[in-house]
């Protein structure tokens, strides 16, 4: 099971998660977002990471134009779209990509088989906020067949990661405020307090 920590705005936190055991970094380029980074701020954390630590760009809604742009100045090479964007948007993006779905109850999982060559990260479902909420939905929604295929989102923390490699086992969890002081400052002793606790259950 692989490790995102989302949100990065500051090279300390970079290192630190870095140094933890992620094996990926999120930087968010959406504007509204209260972990919103300027890519020219980006590119400067980038530069200085490792070749071996993945550099996922956060998108929502953006023309492709501008996504070219901040990946050509930036450097990351994963991108993760949370917004509305559909099959054929996905197609045109030649690095690969995440494609975010926000789970409610209703939610029809088949609808997710449109997108190809994508991996597909679950959150949960918010009228006001493209993820970042800290809340968690019901995993059991998440059917059988994919579940070790997903990228796990929404509200995961230190107190929810033994269930999570009990009952889901996915490819990959993704981290943000349960690791934070305040959005968008990681909080180091929760870091390393998460990461402890996850590389006892590896």
């Amino acid at each position: 099971m692989k490790v995102k920590v989302c949100g990065i705005t500051n090279l300390d936190d970079a290192l630190l998660c870095e140094k933890e055991g992620a094996n990926a970094l999120g930087f968010i380029f959406y504007g509204k977002s209260k972990r919103y980074i300027p890519p020219d701020v980006a590119e400067g954390i980038i530069k200085k990471l490792s070749p071996f630590t993945t550099k996922v760009g956060v998108f929502v809604n953006e023309d492709i134009s501008v996504i070219n742009q901040i990946v050509e100045k930036t450097k990351i090479n994963v991108l993760q779209l949370h917004g509305d964007e559909d099959e054929n948007y996905c197609m045109k993006i030649e690095l690969p990509v995440i494609k975010s779905f926000r789970i409610k109850k209703n939610f029809d999982f088949k609808s997710i088989y449109k997108y190809k060559n994508v991996d597909y990260l679950f959150d949960a479902y918010s009228e006001n906020n493209f993820g970042g909420t800290g809340k968690t939905f019901n995993w059991e929604l998440i059917p059988t067949e994919i579940k070790n295929k997903i990228i796990l989102s929404g509200g995961i923390s230190e107190k929810s990661i033994e269930k999570i490699f009990r009952d889901i086992t996915p490819s990959a969890i993704d981290l943000s405020s349960s690791l934070e002081s305040e959005p968008g400052k990681k909080d180091a002793e929760k870091i390393k307090s998460f990461f402890k606790k996850f590389n006892s259950l590896r």
